[in-house]
């Protein structure tokens, strides 16, 4: 971060010397070092752990003002400064990078200062005077990196993740409703990329949406598991530097402000050393993903063409397909949400690497673990909603495309193998093949069994539901 000649500076301290700060920066030493220390990639903090950074240190404000650690003036001015920046404002003024060392110590300094620099000017002071507010002493009150930034982790993931499966069942919702519209259209089913036995196309998109649903109850029950919080234990756990009272009270005051049933962690060491709770909310990520690509991949091969794929379903148009050859149009939103699908699972990677690699009392990779966990949990919501709204709910079935596919192959051989043997079955087949004819065709030809039965047997319900296709309206008919 460079500085514009002219620009006026103030000079902060830390225990590696001084430095010149911007005179209108909220930001101070702490977080202009890591700046510099750590541009890795240039993205900054997620806003929702921003907000939730802000909400986590209003509750050890206001719970220290409680138990008569901080006077009510500063308690005030800390709280309504987090308030502002939990509501949006001053976040141009958060510029650590997502990638950073020390497990989340520049974060949590940068809120610091940023909080503190607001509160003194709310308090009539000037930025940096910190013998108004401090942004160790009186901001970071009772608290280390080490329990805030694990809490606003989790707080920030929680509310990803509420709308990442209100997204899952969104899409579930519009594949059930292709369900019930496809109901009645026959199909090939197939296995290993070939004709297997018959499907109706209403039964596909009724597996997707279970598989959906599956997935959307998993991501509802496991935000259950993320409400255990380690604040109030300070460095490792042990809650030293903090009053008995402030441990106990730290975490009802941030539940009542954010409004979430979060609770005091059982064993506050263990939560401070193990992070494998993100590890299985990931993992829940990944298997959504998993689900996705395959929907989407299943659409591509359904949809291809139009004239010389399967094509048995058209896809929404949504943008000109190429450059160079009129008229084709691609399958883009399917491809995109595989491209989400592949980027969540790599992710996941990226999670389990940082989750297993703690060590001792504290793992120092939640930087990374936070930035991989929400950019999955912000990919799932927006790609099943991509999903959702710009392919499913447009799809349309090609009914006569379905039927002739259908009729043409080998699968009905299956449904009559029971009444005439494989062998007979496979007879029909090759006849079929050498005369260019369908397996009803060559079957009611051969007279081998009556037409009726024959119709029977062959009737679409029968063929694609459990049992033996036509036994009971064979009986009936006897």
């Amino acid at each position: 971060m460079g500085y514009n000649i002219g620009m006026e500076t103030r000079i902060e301290h830390d225990l590696l010397g001084e430095m010149e700060v911007p005179a209108g920066a909220y930001y101070g030493i702490h977080s202009l070092r890591a700046h510099r220390n750590f541009n890795l990639l240039g993205l900054r903090l997620h806003p929702e752990l921003i907000r939730a950074l802000a909400e986590v240190k209003k509750a050890c404000a206001l719970t220290n003002r409680m138990t008569g650690y901080l006077d009510k003036a500063q308690a005030g001015a800390i709280a309504t400064a987090c308030d502002e920046i939990a509501g949006g404002a001053l976040r141009d003024e958060f510029i650590t990078d997502v990638f950073q060392g020390g497990a989340g110590t520049s974060a949590n300094m940068n809120a610091n200062e940023v909080i503190a620099n607001r509160a003194i000017e709310l308090l009539g002071g000037e930025k940096g005077d910190y013998a108004l507010v401090h942004p160790l002493d009186h901001v970071n009150l009772s608290q280390s990196t080490n329990d805030v930034f694990p809490t606003a982790v989790k707080l920030a993931a929680i509310r990803l993740l509420l709308p990442a499966s209100q997204a899952m069942a969104d899409l579930q919702s519009v594949l059930q409703e292709k369900e019930r519209e496809f109901a009645g259209i026959l199909k090939t089913g197939r296995t290993e990329m070939q004709d297997a036995v018959p499907i109706l196309l209403g039964q596909e998109f009724a597996a997707w949406a279970q598989a959906v649903q599956r997935d959307w109850w998993r991501l509802y029950k496991v935000e259950e598991r993320l409400r255990q919080v380690n604040l109030g234990g300070t460095a490792i756990g042990t809650g030293l530097n903090a009053d008995r009272r402030y441990v106990y009270r730290v975490v009802e005051t941030l539940r009542e402000i954010v409004q979430i049933p979060l609770a005091r962690a059982e064993n506050m060491i263990e939560a401070t050393q193990n992070c494998d709770i993100f590890a299985e909310v990931s993992g829940m990520l990944k298997a959504a993903a998993v689900n996705l690509h395959k929907i989407a991949s299943d659409l591509r091969l359904l949809g291809s063409g139009p004239k010389t794929g399967i094509g048995e379903v058209k896809l929404p148009p949504l943008q000109a397909g190429s450059s160079i050859m009129p008229g084709k149009v691609n399958p883009v939103a399917t491809e995109a949400v595989s491209q989400a699908a592949f980027q969540i699972i790599a992710c996941d990677q990226a999670v389990t690497l940082a989750a297993m690699s703690g060590q001792l009392e504290l793992n120092a990779f939640l930087p990374l673990l936070s930035h991989n966990l929400f950019q999955s949990l912000d990919l799932l919501k927006n790609a099943a909603l991509l999903l959702a709204e710009k392919c499913v709910a447009g799809i349309e079935a090609d009914e006569s495309r379905c039927r002739d596919l259908a009729e043409h192959s080998f699968i009905m051989l299956t449904a009559l193998s029971p009444y005439i043997g494989y062998e007979a079955a496979s007879d029909i087949a090759r006849e079929a093949e050498a005369a260019g004819k369908t397996v009803r065709e060559v079957t009611l030809a051969k007279g081998i069994l009556p037409p009726d039965q024959v119709e029977a047997i062959l009737d679409p319900l029968e063929m694609t539901r459990p049992g033996i296709a036509g036994r009971k309206k064979a009986g009936r008919q006897a």
